[in-house]
């Protein structure tokens, strides 16, 4: 199976997700979306009635839960021919909790929504998405409140070309192509303005291109100062609908990725991104 699962807490941003997931998994063989919602636990004192104290208020907050996926669900069932599952479960730690539901249930990728260009909504993000992406559970994609890709045809894969073993983990990227079978772009966008093309950077080109060879990689060297009116351009230009970002393992991404820049990439472009750090 390839399991898409959808953190769901009824936002737009998150019903955003998920129809982003439904379009993307569509024709895929053997794809199922988990719409995932976690309830807290409720605490009872010593004035708690019986029906809470027999667990009445809980079973009846998690049919509640419940029906509300059940509502997602037919929404986005028009738009894929994958299958569809729901999941409520009660517990205090959400990232804890979706931890152990993606280890336990063979979870390919975790598609998560965030909440606008805002401020409050960067913070969310920060306290949310980010972390699970610290977490390196599996690759997560992060899908900006306008997002309008519909297929993954036009992969970006961005990396400085420097000690590739360690920065890029091949296994996981081509898990990740595999399934879409993308035209690949490689890009590397120079944060210092200009740095000439150097034999290393040839020879870790070279390496790249052998690991992924059967996607027949194109290569690009950007020598821009501005890290966003980069990307921005080029996703523009050759009609980028996805991503590559490494950003625990890179230092150049790793820095980026933490910076207000990267964060607006994730929140004013179009475009998801895809983390992968393991």
């Amino acid at each position: 199976m390839n399991n898409f699962i959808v953190p769901i807490d009824f936002s737009d941003a998150s019903k955003n997700a998920a129809r982003y997931a439904a379009h993307i998994a569509n024709g895929l063989p053997d794809a199922n979306l988990i719409l995932y919602n976690v309830f807290d636990v409720l605490e009872y004192g010593s004035d708690s009635s019986p029906l809470d104290t027999e667990g009445g208020e809980d079973a009846a907050r998690k049919t509640i839960v419940e029906l509300g996926l059940e509502s997602v669900r037919t929404e986005i069932s028009n738009l894929t021919n994958a299958g569809i599952s729901i999941v409520a479960e009660e517990n205090n730690h959400f990232l804890d909790a979706l931890e152990a539901y993606v280890l336990n249930n063979d979870v390919q990728f975790i598609v998560m929504g965030t909440t606008g260009s805002t401020r409050l909504g960067e913070m969310l993000m920060g306290g949310n998405t980010l972390n699970i992406v610290r977490r390196r559970i599996v690759p997560v994609i992060i899908v900006p409140p306008n997002a309008i890709s519909t297929s993954a045809k036009n992969v970006m894969l961005l990396t400085d070309f420097k000690d590739l073993d360690f920065t890029v983990p091949i296994h996981t990227v081509k898990s990740v192509l595999g399934l879409f079978k993308p035209r690949l772009h490689i890009v590397n966008v120079d944060h210092e303005h200009y740095v000439q093309v150097t034999e290393e950077y040839e020879t870790q080109r070279r390496k790249l291109e052998a690991s992924l060879k059967d996607y027949n990689p194109e290569f690009y060297f950007i020598r821009l100062f501005d890290f966003m009116d980069a990307i921005n351009q080029f996703v523009l230009d050759n009609q980028i609908d996805l991503i590559l970002t490494f950003p625990r393992r890179h230092t150049f991404l790793s820095n980026v990725f933490k910076t207000t820049s990267t964060i607006k990439l994730a929140y004013h472009s179009h475009v998801p991104l895809v983390a992968i750090t393991g």
